[in-house]
């Protein structure tokens, strides 16, 4: 009989697939390592289970102990599956930018997840750093994995990931593409394959907002380069000293939007459903062809499975809501496509200021048609009416027709954008869209601005 003596056994020997479609204006091979097929659904298995184990030798993690670990998701399956096969406590510390997906699926195999804000700086006590350190010191017999700085990340991938790949490539692979994030896979990998042949050649995938791409070319950490971004998996506000640089010969910054557009054109267009960091990297790879020739090996990584991000890039109205949706905008009718769920604010000319001003803050808009008699006889916007607050505060138990400018261009669902341009202006921030339902709805110049 054939069969695994438990899970953690069936990790790796992932398969290289052609990618054809996407890849059709590239002089290359192009192969993507899909690892989705580990048990965990992710790369991250592979240097899951070898930290655990090299805690283990070195006497770090003990029976009955607590693994803690701040990850976006991929790393706390990898380690949750190898707890559960060793019998160990999990703790897992996520950033709020995470899927839900990746949330509920943690929970689903036993781990304690705790969310932490993304915005905030590294050492900031509610990092999910700085939480994963102070959980680690509070709870006994624990042990903080840290899979940025931990050698045995990148050791994983030496031993396992890069002898992989040059042995499906008969050696012939000439370059290696991958996101980074903690730095374990593209080192790892580079490292093996800069030992077997120094010629190939290992590209990063960097997101903007993100460190890595800058430092790398000059050796300064700019902390201008930081902000916050979309895309998960990749990207960092620090430098992991998981990531060798010396064996990484350049980074390409890719996109929320492409990281996003693109993983949903790998499921449409070649059948793999994978996840955003694998859309950042096909599309590295498109933005790198000036770099490869006719009989080069491209292989490309991709990290995890697209299901873990079906509420989010694979689901249309949140990608509409980012403006990473390509429709083709070309009508009044089109634009409001984007909130024709949300009703029309408006207020009554009776109605005090101070009602509109609630109402604005209420529904967080900054403009609002003002109605008599069933039409529209005027309009409000918040910058003027603060203004004339600053003047006179009285005012706001005033009639809104004492601070209620014109009202709104009227338009049909079928006018055209260059005409929806003309009307909305520095003078005139929105229009009233007349729907074919009846009724009205809005577009201003921030729904304008976002087609463009």
């Amino acid at each position: 009989m054939k069969y695994y003596n438990n899970i953690l056994e069936t990790i790796g020997n992932t398969p290289l697939v052609k990618i054809n479609k996407l890849c059709k204006d590239v002089d290359a091979l192009v192969l993507a390592k899909v690892e989705t097929t580990n048990p965990g659904n992710s790369v991250k298995d592979r240097m899951a289970v070898q930290m655990i184990e090299d805690a283990e030798k070195e006497g770090l993690l003990k029976p009955g102990g607590t693994v803690i670990e701040g990850t976006s998701g991929n790393t706390g399956m990898g380690l949750a599956l190898a707890c559960i096969a060793k019998g160990y406590r999990l703790i897992c510390v996520l950033n709020d930018k995470q899927s839900k997906e990746k949330m509920d699926m943690l929970r689903a195999v036993g781990a304690e997840v705790h969310v932490c804000p993304t915005n905030v700086s590294p050492d900031d006590p509610r990092s999910y750093y700085s939480v994963s350190k102070r959980l680690a010191e509070e709870i006994p017999n624990s042990w903080y994995v840290n899979q940025y700085d931990n050698p045995s990340n990148a050791k994983a991938h030496y031993l396992s990931t890069g002898p992989e790949i040059w042995e499906q490539t008969e050696g012939k692979i000439t370059h290696f593409v991958v996101g980074v994030g903690t730095g374990g896979t593209i080192s790892g990998v580079g490292k093996f394959l800069k030992e077997k042949n120094p010629n190939i050649k290992i590209w990063g995938i960097d997101t903007y907002g993100s460190v890595f791409k800058k430092y790398h070319e000059t050796g300064i950490f700019d902390e201008n380069e930081i902000y916050p971004y979309v895309t998960e998996g990749i990207g960092e506000d620090i430098l992991p000293k998981n990531v060798d640089f010396s064996v990484i010969d350049g980074f390409e910054k890719v996109t929320d939007k492409d990281a996003a557009v693109y993983q949903r054109r790998l499921a449409r267009e070649e059948g793999i459903f994978v996840g955003n960091s694998a859309g950042a990297a096909i599309k590295g790879v498109l933005q790198l062809k000036k770099h490869f020739k006719k009989d080069d090996v491209v292989v490309v990584l991709f990290h995890d499975h697209g299901s873990r991000y079906v509420g989010k890039m694979f689901n249309d109205d949140w990608m509409r809501e980012r403006g990473f949706l390509e429709e083709e905008i070309l009508t009044a009718g089109d634009l409001i496509k984007k909130h024709g769920d949300s009703p029309l604010v408006t207020v009554f000319s009776e109605e005090l200021v101070s009602h509109a001003i609630e109402r604005m803050r209420k529904y967080n808009i900054s403009q609002i048609p003002v109605l008599r008699d069933g039409r529209f006889v005027g309009a409000l916007e918040d910058v003027k009416v603060y203004q004339a607050l600053l003047e006179d505060p009285s005012l706001r138990d005033a009639p809104i027709t004492k601070l209620m400018t014109a009202p709104y261009p009227e338009v049909d669902e079928v006018t055209s954008i260059d005409e929806l341009s003309r009307l909305i202006n520095k003078d005139n921030p929105a229009v009233l869209v007349r729907l074919n339902a009846g009724g009205y709805h809005i577009v201003t110049r921030q729904d304008l601005i976002a087609a463009i």
